[in-house]
């Protein structure tokens, strides 16, 4: 959906159009937050701030007219540069510090490799793809076991199934999943 609908239906239904963002871009969103928080929050701290994203971009895409193409970039602009503010707040909060040497710095730098990380992104970005092609609520089950971490109780809860079925839908789906991937010439 481009901005320009989204503008559309917030003007006939604001209630329709924040359900349709965070349906749409809430997973988005949730594991921008996660990554960039998972080492210096808690699970509370991600939750905060994924709704202070949310409420950012719903305050903002009421009052800009701008949006008219694809809005997913300026989504995870936001939620990249928010998650990276929380961040820093809660360390400054916490009093933690990070003092490195000069050398330490040209070591980092020279560990640092462009193409290993161009490759990783789109190995990524062409799993969470396939990921997304198995379809409810197999990807939901495999992004929150294998991306979030839940035990399968807690998945269990989210997508209202029992503990056991999820164990084998998320089997079946890893198979699946397995299958598409080699189509796709990926085979680690």
């Amino acid at each position: 959906m481009t901005g320009s609908e989204l503008k559309k239906l917030l003007e006939d239904s604001p209630e329709e159009c924040h359900k349709l963002l965070m349906k749409e871009y809430g997973r988005y969103v949730y594991a921008i937050v996660y990554n960039k928080l998972r080492c210096c929050g808690s699970r509370e701290d991600v939750e905060e701030c994924f709704s202070d994203i949310f409420a950012e971009i719903f305050i903002d895409f009421e009052y800009r007219e701008a949006y008219k193409g694809d809005i997913k970039n300026y989504i995870g602009t936001v939620s990249k540069h928010k998650a990276i503010d929380f961040c820093r707040r809660l360390n400054t909060v916490k009093g933690r510090s990070v003092y490195t040497e000069e050398e330490d710095i040209r070591q980092l730098a020279s560990d640092f490799n462009v193409d290993e990380r161009v490759d990783s992104s789109e190995l990524r970005r062409i799993l969470l793809d396939k990921i997304d092609e198995l379809g409810e609520p197999d990807s939901t089950i495999l992004i929150q076991k294998f991306y979030y971490d839940m035990s399968s109780n807690e998945i269990a809860k989210n997508v209202s199934m029992t503990a056991s079925s999820v164990r084998s839908r998320c089997s079946r789906a890893m198979e699946k999943l397995r299958v598409k991937l080699a189509a796709a010439g990926i085979t680690r």
